[in-house]
Order: C-alpha cells, then sequence, then structure tokens
C-alpha cells in the first residue's frame, strides 16, 4: 500500500530495472533520466541492475544500487532461465520497496515473479513487447507478465503496436522526455569544415545510416563541401563495415565522419553547432523507432530535424513546424529535405526556435509529474 510520507522524507521507494546505470544506450538512459526527476517528486530509487554494470560519473540522486539481475547487455544464452533461476534472490532485494518499474522489457516476466503483491510497471520503448510476447515457445510467459503489469508506451505509435500483439491490453502513453536545460549550457564549438548534417544513434541498420549516406552522395552533388557527422555505439562490426565500404564507393571519404561514441560535452557541441539533424529510421521486420529521443534533444539546441513517417518518429517532430518527415528508404525525398534546409537559412532558424519551444514542453519534468501520478494510482 501506498504508505505517505515515511523513511526521511521520501513518498515512495521504487526498484528499476536496468541492465547497467551509463547513458550508453536506450534502456540505460531512459533510467537515468527517469531516476534523476523522479527523485524530485519525493520518489526514493534503488536500481536493479546486472552485475558489474556500466555506471554514469554521477549517480549520486540514486539510493542504492543492487546488482541482482541476469546479464542482458550484451546478450547472452539462455537469459529466461538465467532469470527465472534468480527470480528468489531479486524478490529478497525488492522486499524493502513499494513498486517495481521495470526499464528493459525482457526483464518482465523476472520482475512479476520477484514482485510479490507489489505492483508492477513496464516501460515499452518499441520493439521488444511486441516481438518478445510473439515468440513462438516463450510468448505465453511474456504475454502472462505483460498482462499483469502496468504498461507504458513511449509513443501512440508504439501503444499501437503492442495493443495489436496484445489485443485488449490497457497502455498508458508517457512520451519520453527531455532535460531542456541541459542542452542550452554553452559547449565548445566542434572543428566545421562546411554545412554540416548530424546524426546521432547506434550504427546499427534499423537507424537507417546507409539510407542516409547514400543521400549524401546526391547532397555533395550540390553542395560539395557538405559534411555528415555520424556518432553513436558501434556494436554491430559488419554493419560498420558496410558503411565504410559505402562511404569510400561513393567518395564520400572527405564527407562523411564516423566517430563513433563520443564524450557528451562533445555531442552537445555537434547539436549546438551543426546546421541540420538527420536520422532516416527504417521498420525492418519486427523493429521499429519506438520514438526517437535524439529528435527531442536537437529540437532543444535549436536544430531543425529530418526523421521518417511510419513510427514513434512522428510524435517527436512536428512535420513542417520544427522539422520534416520524409518517406522510409526514401534516398531522393531524404536528399532534398537535407538540401532544401541547407539552402534556406531563415526556415532552419525558424524550425530551430518552433523546436526549442516543443522541446521545452516535453521536459522531463513534466513526464516525472504524470509517471508518480501512475505510481500513485497502482500503489493506493
Amino acid at each position: 500500500m501506498y504508505p505517505g510520507v515515511y523513511r526521511g522524507g521520501w513518498l515512495m521507494r521504487v526498484a528499476v530495472l536496468t541492465p547497467e546505470l551509463d547513458g550508453a544506450y536506450g534502456w540505460t538512459r531512459y533510467a537515468l533520466d527517469l531516476s534523476h526527476v523522479l527523485v524530485d517528486q519525493g520518489i526514493e530509487i534503488i536500481a536493479l541492475t546486472q552485475p558489474q554494470p556500466s555506471l554514469a560519473e554521477d549517480i549520486s540522486w540514486i539510493a542504492d544500487v543492487r546488482p541482482v539481475l541476469p546479464h542482458l547487455v550484451p546478450p547472452t544464452g539462455s537469459f529466461l532461465l538465467r532469470s527465472l533461476a534468480s527470480a528468489l534472490r531479486v524478490r529478497r532485494a525488492v522486499s524493502d520497496c513499494d513498486l517495481l518499474h521495470v526499464i528493459a522489457e525482457p526483464y518482465t516476466p523476472l520482475a512479476m515473479f520477484a514482485a510479490g503483491s507489489r505492483p508492477v510497471v513496464v516501460t515499452a520503448h518499441g520493439t521488444y513487447v511486441p516481438k518478445t510476447s510473439q515468440r513462438r515457445f516463450v510468448g505465453m510467459l511474456y504475454r502472462w507478465a505483460y498482462r499483469r503489469a502496468h504498461l507504458i508506451a513511449v509513443s501512440n505509435y508504439t501503444a499501437e503496436q503492442v495493443q495489436a500483439a496484445l489485443p485488449g491490453i490497457p497502455v498508458t502513453v508517457i512520451r519520453n522526455g527531455v532535460h531542456f536545460a541541459r542542452f542550452q549550457q554553452p559547449a565548445l564549438v566542434p572543428a566545421k569544415a562546411g554545412p554540416t548534417i548530424l546524426a546521432s544513434g547506434a550504427v546499427k541498420p534499423r537507424k537507417g545510416l546507409h539510407v542516409l549516406i547514400d543521400a549524401m552522395a546526391q547532397v555533395r552533388d550540390s553542395i560539395p563541401n557538405v559534411q555528415l557527422i555520424i556518432t553513436g555505439r558501434q556494436d554491430d562490426p559488419g554493419y560498420l563495415a558496410q558503411l565504410q565500404d559505402q562511404i569510400a564507393a561513393l567518395q564520400l571519404v572527405q564527407n562523411v565522419h564516423l566517430l563513433g561514441q563520443i564524450p557528451e560535452h562533445e555531442l552537445l557541441g555537434w547539436y549546438q553547432h551543426a546546421d541540420v539533424f538527420a536520422l532516416p529510421t527504417l521498420n525492418i521486420g519486427e523493429k521499429f523507432e519506438g520514438f526517437g529521443l535524439v529528435f527531442l534533444e536537437a529540437s532543444a539546441c535549436g536544430l531543425p530535424v529530418i526523421g521518417t513517417m511510419g513510427s514513434g518518429v512522428q510524435e517527436a517532430i512536428i512535420d513542417g513546424t520544427t522539422g520534416l518527415l520524409v518517406p522510409q528508404n526514401d534516398v531522393p525525398a531524404l536528399a532534398d529535405a537535407i538540401t532544401c534546409l541547407l539552402r534556406d537559412k531563415t526556415r532552419r532558424e525558424q524550425m530551430g526556435v518552433a523546436g526549442r519551444d516543443y522541446a521545452r514542453s516535453q521536459d522531463w519534468s513534466a513526464v516525472a509529474v504524470r509517471v508518480f501520478s501512475l505510481y500513485q494510482q497502482l500503489c493506493t
């Protein structure tokens, strides 16, 4: 039961289930951002992680880190069996918590077995809930777990995909937020060599970087000194090699730069001083972009953004106002959108102003109020 004020002034103690706390990829970034603002709502945060988790330099707002979860990232075999085997250990670890919030969806069955009578919240970020619920042999267990939990979807598009896989399941849509103030801090000017497009995100096929590089060849024909900066984790060596070969074949070595994962202050510099942000994400099989936080981050820096239709990205971009939406896998449309914005400074500035206003309205503080309200409903 929701206990009211207790434990040194905290209103509630919540266990968040996340592989790590380094902010290097979607689950961990969400865990850090959400937990930080929930503390301001009077919630004490206990982080449950996999063994030897990577941690951000500052996680001072988290009351305790308990590395009791089975290893999830990078993926290894027999995950579900290892999850069930750890249920008793996790149950003991959450014995002093009021509610469990699953950030990484594969942990949901484990959370349900460990929670006892405590409520469980699961954030559906995109692909994983529909994907795991449809698996041939273990799907029944995931469906049971998802239906016993309360689901948050980070976009209306994600909610629709979840409900298509799990008909009739209730879903609360609470979009991802952005720490608006963080992106207003001045950063060093990076070494720009011409009109610059920024793309940031994990280097994997679903991000559509091969489409963006093809489009760059067309943009380069009209803007010879155009530059594309690509930042993000490079965990798929096969795809990385494909992109490198593509860059060489299109003679874009002087125009396209794969920087890998860079420090946050360097990324902020590119956000603030690039001319356009573009990431043409793709739906590949059952995989899709659940929201697209990077678009909000770019907008918070006053950067016009270009994304694709047919995914949660449509809710991160106001088409024609904060940026442009183009069809997926449409190289000419993407090249035209980039060229149009690079050639029209006034329009870029107008979209930048509108983007800042939109990002400000999506600050994580507003998200925290909605999540805390949900917690209160479930615990009373």
